[in-house]
């Protein structure tokens, strides 16, 4: 069941809590929900659907070990927003802008180069032993929800372990969420 506008949020809350047993998304007030194999973001407000986007996860698939190059699943929070004030096509190296702004040209210049744009919500697991601490910690994997250039494929597997989005798309989600704000990563649909 994916949730569309027109969807009875409560109905599609159950029906996901059931499966994932995620009592905490009834609860909270606004969470990020990360669905793997539709490649989707969605974001929910007092039980509202209030943004929904394509995107792009670990070409590796799902696992939580650091180097495994995969996205790692269960609850997660906003650890820190970068990028605040910097202007669209910014790019980060080490969280930090390089004075960089991304042109086609020079991604062609550096074709190999994985490209965090814009703004980046830095994500930090919240399950010991799961996604937290020791060699599982989503955080030291520097684990990102963050920009990509408009010309490499969202809604297809493709990331080192981030999650990608379009520029576009992100500076809304940036303006959404704070520090803190859950975020659910899940496998399954």
């Amino acid at each position: 069941m994916v949730l569309n506008q027109n969807d009875s949020l409560d109905e599609f809350l159950v029906y996901k809590c059931s499966i994932y047993n995620c009592f905490i998304f009834m609860v909270c007030p606004l969470c990020i929900y990360i669905f793997i194999e539709k490649q989707k973001i969605i974001l929910i407000e007092n039980k509202k659907l209030i943004f929904e986007a394509p995107i792009s996860t670990a070409k590796n698939g799902v696992g939580e070990q650091i180097n495994s190059g995969c996205t790692p699943r269960g609850w997660h929070q906003i650890r820190a927003k970068i990028g605040e004030k910097c202007p669209i096509n910014t790019v980060f190296k080490g969280r930090r802008p390089t004075g960089e702004i991304y042109t086609s040209a020079l991604g062609q210049t550096y074709p190999n180069r994985d490209w965090i744009l814009t703004r980046i919500l830095w994500l930090s697991g919240l399950e010991p032993s799961k996604n937290r601490f020791g060699s599982v910690d989503t955080m030291k994997r520097y684990i990102y929800i963050h920009g990509t250039p408009e010309e490499i494929p969202i809604g297809i597997p493709n990331s080192h372990g981030c999650i990608r989005i379009y520029n576009e798309p992100l500076l809304k989600l940036f303006d959404y969420v704070q520090i803190g704000t859950p975020v659910f990563i899940a496998k399954k649909d």
